[in-house]
């Protein structure tokens, strides 16, 4: 039964500023064949409401638990059945806020708290000798072990290991391990790290015998020297032994340095070698990267050479079992990095998982190693008691810096150490720094929240806007708040270690970014926030799914779905964003040169050459393929170009007699098999429009650096032809052409049989989270201030006269002056089928000081009009500023397939420069053909922009009994002000006079190209 009474003894630790007892010093994680007990699985578990309702007793080994729930190891408590009712309490999100009083280092009395109980029998074999050590990977928060009702120790550190001596406790037969793990604790102050508030014994735990004369820690010292292309090994343990390399015939004693040829490890051609040191107890198998990590000349190097950091932050994120993710889940986290042309990730804001350390020297990617530390709800209060700087905190720092240097020093993919993230300024922090320096002298330190960089290796800030960021790179930045350390800052790296919030539709801005990475050698790149969005899946009680985010659990406090900013879904589908990262920062330039026909290629690698790629060309008419190849690629070394000529086959294909626009795709892919993706892999790619006889002039680049809306559109010029159709009144419609009007409103009925609700000019969009927010304000209340979600549409005239139909409105918000002029000239062939068209001429009246969310046309049509097939860009979605990745081509999709399921529905979906586009039912029977003279963007949804407005998940959006449509002109920017700059001022839609031109046509699939 549980205890009425609160026994403060043994609740001391809980409360206490101190990072444990009992444990052991913290030493590297390695395989050994020393023996091992694997402890995970289902746990006896039972759930305490707080620290007055233990259960008296739950130690001893003859407790009955028989009673208990079994609860999984590793898990999060509140994750059990987190699908449909949660059973152990519910997750909480915030992003600073504490979700408790702060009242350092005391947390509440109502402190859930976790009580689990595991038996187990020491396997055949188990060594008497030696000792036996207790391991936990990670538990959060605060915790304390007894192993057959004797107490081995408590800890902190969520995500951090500790071990634990179990030999005196440790019995031949039945043993009994019992662990009490407390919600909240002091610790808690340290872990505000914008995530969900999670408990339990999350990460793995094992029982693991460490022999005599065995090793108790090793230290793994590695250098690569450029010029000579000799590697040097240097092994540290606390041991007699020696280390062997076979592969490098290297044999050397424990202390001993040596040398070899050996090829470096990189990010890019991450080689590890095979590694055993052993000693007359143990064997111990170490996979060793060569390479060396400096900063010198005001520049982040390995192996001497500059790197450009094409980052990402990663949470450990699984929308079913939290922040406890299987091998296989991190394996694919990697792939998908790596296939999207990342090659650096930032922990942020803690050690990951240690298997995920081993992928990323396997696989290849830069780390920054940050550690479990955040304490970024002080910033509410004024940063009064900052744990940073209260000395009665520096245990507790130093102690989370140690567990992680030690655990992960021998790991070639962390080329830095983080200090941590978010946690103000003190002396706890240079004590971390001073410690690691001098722990490890070959990594260098990092740290974002100090900008005077006292004490660290890189300057590091998050979300400076392109403007600053430029001056950054130009070293005309403004100066440190402390003088002295000028000079310092002003000599070393640059990095933006978030930048490009990627929260919904988004980020935008990202290719302006690269540009100055690119552009100034001191700036190295940054690292995307973030990479997965933490949903969390959920189902309605009609069985429909969804992610949950902040407050969908009741929180009082929580910060909504703020939680919900990465490039890849909860299910880890990518988004449009890591789409769009993936074009700006691929690593190969391909440039056309259509006159000599060849093919410019610059390498961006930092060390390969191209001999890894090939590049496949493909010439298409219209969007239909009409010839593809192969070119040979040469050996390109790191920073430099090639020029490679158009194969014969290449020139004829595209000196051919064309069927519409012609377009020439060049991809350099894969030219094998890699660990991380199949032959063929497109790593980069290119476009160009080919000049045609009826085009000389029109070939343009499509790199994916323009943008199809550096303006609004020309007024065009109507055709030159014979009279167009009279209209002709009928009671309350008029025809024109195929066009049905109402004779009242002006608006377009149908075209011949198809009914339409005619288009009429639209502004608003469902705000995205970049509009909804902002460091200096929401664009989204200035839209909804100036009404452009409530507009109104009076008709002013519906004339006709010989050259067709004009109908006169003026579109404006209740209880507002400024206006829009919005007059609509429609006109038909005489005499012949043929499309409609519409001149839409839109002038602003009075005065508008915002900009608008989008300028164009809004129409429906049936719902079975539910397939669409366009040429134009995609495949997926593009907007002014985040189009990079769209490609010209022709392109089919069910109307469904279209959306962008963001977890907070908002303006989505929208396909890029389209020449026309045409809505059929699925057998492709009569549907209606849009197009146009001048490019336009387009969505087609079963809802409507205020249905997404209205939403605060998919599974709220109903579909419609028709198809809804947007055909815009121009839409303003998305860029990243949800956490960051907002628009920049080129992707601004100011009101200014504009003229769109579009036409309509019934026809059946088989009659367009």
């Amino acid at each position: 039964m549980p205890s009425d009474r609160l026994d403060h003894a043994l609740l001391d630790h809980v409360e206490s500023p101190a990072p444990g007892q009992g444990r052991l010093a913290p030493r590297a994680r390695y395989r050994s064949d020393a023996m091992s007990l694997d402890l995970d699985g289902r746990w006896r578990f039972r759930l305490a409401p707080s620290a007055r309702e233990l259960t008296p007793g739950f130690e001893a080994p003859d407790h009955d638990d028989t009673r208990w729930e079994w609860m999984d190891v590793p898990s999060s408590w509140q994750m059990r059945d987190i699908a449909g009712s949660p059973r152990f309490g519910t997750p909480a999100y915030t992003n600073l806020t504490y979700p408790f009083p702060v009242d350092p280092p005391r947390v509440p009395d109502a402190n859930p708290t976790g009580e689990y109980r595991r038996e187990f029998t020491l396997p055949e074999g188990w060594p008497d000798s030696g000792r036996s050590v207790l391991r936990f990977e990670g538990v959060d928060s605060a915790f304390a072990v007894h192993l057959n009702g004797v107490p081995l120790g408590n800890g902190k550190g969520s995500r951090l290991p500790t071990e634990f001596d179990a030999t005196q406790a440790l019995r031949p037969g039945r043993n009994v391990l019992a662990v009490r793990v407390h919600q909240w604790s002091a610790g808690s102050y340290l872990e505000d790290q914008d995530m969900w508030w999670l408990s339990g014994i999350f990460r793995s735990v094992a029982l693991l015998h460490r022999p005599l004369d065995g090793v108790a820690d090793v230290f793994v010292h590695t250098g690569y020297d450029p010029r000579t292309g000799e590697g040097t090994l240097r092994v540290e343990a606390d041991a007699v032994g020696r280390i062997t390399v076979a592969e490098l015939g290297l044999d050397l004693a424990i202390g001993e340095e040596g040398r070899a040829p050996a090829d470096p490890w990189t990010a890019e051609a991450p080689r590890l070698y095979e590694a055993e040191l052993t000693t007359a107890g143990e064997r111990v198998h170490l996979r060793v990267g060569f390479r060396t990590v400096t900063v010198e000349d005001g520049l982040l190097r390995v192996n001497g050479t500059p790197i450009l950091l094409r980052g990402v932050n990663r949470h450990e994120w699984d929308p079913d079992t939290g922040r406890t993710l299987s091998p296989g889940t991190m394996r694919r986290d990697i792939e998908l990095m790596k296939r999207h042309n990342i090659n650096a990730v930032r922990t942020s804001h803690y050690p990951p998982d240690g298997r995920f350390l081993d992928l990323c020297d396997e696989l290849g990617l830069w780390v920054i190693d940050e550690c479990d530390l955040e304490t970024h709800g002080f910033h509410l209060t004024g940063w009064r008691n900052n744990p940073s700087a209260e000395p009665s905190w520096r245990d507790a720092y130093l102690d989370r810096m140690s567990r992680m240097v030690e655990r992960d020093k021998n790991h070639a993919s962390v080329i830095m150490w983080s200090l941590g993230n978010e946690a103000g300024t003190g002396d706890n922090l240079r004590a971390m720094a001073d410690w690691a320096h001098d722990r490890d002298p070959g990594r260098p330190v990092h740290y974002e929240g100090d900008w005077d960089c006292g004490y660290v290796d890189v300057y590091s800030r998050m979300y400076a806007d392109h403007e600053e960021t430029e001056r950054i790179g130009r070293g005309t930045e403004d100066p440190t708040k402390a003088p002295e350390l000028d000079a310092h800052r002003r000599g070393i790296p640059f990095i933006l270690c978030e930048y490009a919030h990627a929260m919904g539709n988004g980020p935008g801005g990202l290719s302006e970014y690269q540009r100055l990475f690119e552009r100034y050698p001191r700036l190295q790149g940054g690292f995307v926030w973030e990479w997965i969005d933490h949903g969390i899946r959920r189902r309605t009680p009609d069985g429909r799914e969804f992610f949950a985010y902040g407050g969908d659990f009741g929180e009082v406090v929580h910060d909504g779905n703020f939680v919900a900013d990465g490039l890849v879904f909860p299910d880890r589908t990518p988004s449009p964003g890591l789409a769009e990262y993936k074009k700006v920062i691929e690593p190969l330039t391909i440039g056309v040169d259509a006159r000599s026909r060849a093919l410019v290629v610059r390498n961006g690698l930092d060390f390969a050459d191209t001999g890894h790629l090939r590049l496949h060309w493909r010439v298409e008419d219209e969007g239909i393929l009409r010839a593809e190849g192969e070119l040979p690629l040469p050996a390109v070394l790191p920073g430099d170009s090639a020029t490679v000529a158009w194969s014969e086959e290449l020139r004829e294909a595209a000196g051919a007699d064309a069927d519409g626009e012609r377009w020439l795709t060049v991809s350099a892919v894969l030219a094998k098999d890699e660990a991380w993706a199949p032959a063929g892999h497109e790593v980069a790619w290119v476009q160009e429009r080919l000049a045609t006889a009826e085009s000389e002039s029109d070939a343009e680049s499509n790199s994916g650096a323009a943008s199809a809306y550096d303006a609004v559109p020309e007024p065009a010029a109507e055709p030159a032809t014979a009279r167009g159709a009279l209209p002709r009144l009928d009671g309350a419609r008029i025809a024109l052409g195929d066009g049905v009007f109402d004779a009242y409103t002006g608006r377009l009925a149908a075209i011949g049989t198809l009914p339409v609700d005619g288009p009429r000019l639209d502004l608003w969009r469902a705000p995205t989270d970049n509009d909804l927010r902002g460091f200096g304000g929401s664009v989204a209340a200035e839209w909804r201030g100036a009404g452009l979600d409530r507009l109104e549409h009076k008709v002013l005239s519906v004339d006709t006269d010989d050259e067709g139909l004009t109908v006169t409105t003026r579109v404006a918000a209740a209880g507002s002056d400024a206006a829009m002029s919005a007059v609509y000239r429609w006109t038909a062939p005489a005499g012949r089928p043929g499309p409609l068209r519409l001149t839409l001429d839109v002038r602003p009246v009075g005065t508008w000081d915002v900009p608008l969310p989008r300028l164009g046309l809004r129409a429906a049509v049936p719902a079975g009009l539910d397939t669409v097939t366009w040429f134009g860009a995609g495949p997926g979605e593009a907007y002014p500023d985040t189009r990079t990745a769209a490609r010209v081509g022709r392109f089919t999709s069910a109307v469904d397939g279209l959306q962008t399921p963001y977890l907070f529905p908002q303006e989505n979906g929208s396909r890029a420069d389209v020449r026309w586009a045409r809505l059929t039912d699925r057998t492709g029977a009569t549907g209606v053909r849009v197009s146009g003279p001048e490019r336009f963007s387009f969505t087609a949804r079963r809802w409507t922009s205020e249905d997404l407005d209205a939403a605060a998940h998919p599974t709220d959006l109903v579909p419609r009994d028709a198809i809804h449509l947007n055909l815009d002109a121009a839409q303003h920017g998305i860029g990243s002000a949800s956490c960051g700059p907002g628009v920049l001022p080129e992707y601004r839609l100011n009101a200014e006079p504009a003229t769109f031109v579009v036409e309509f046509e019934v026809e059946s699939a088989a009659e367009g190209r």
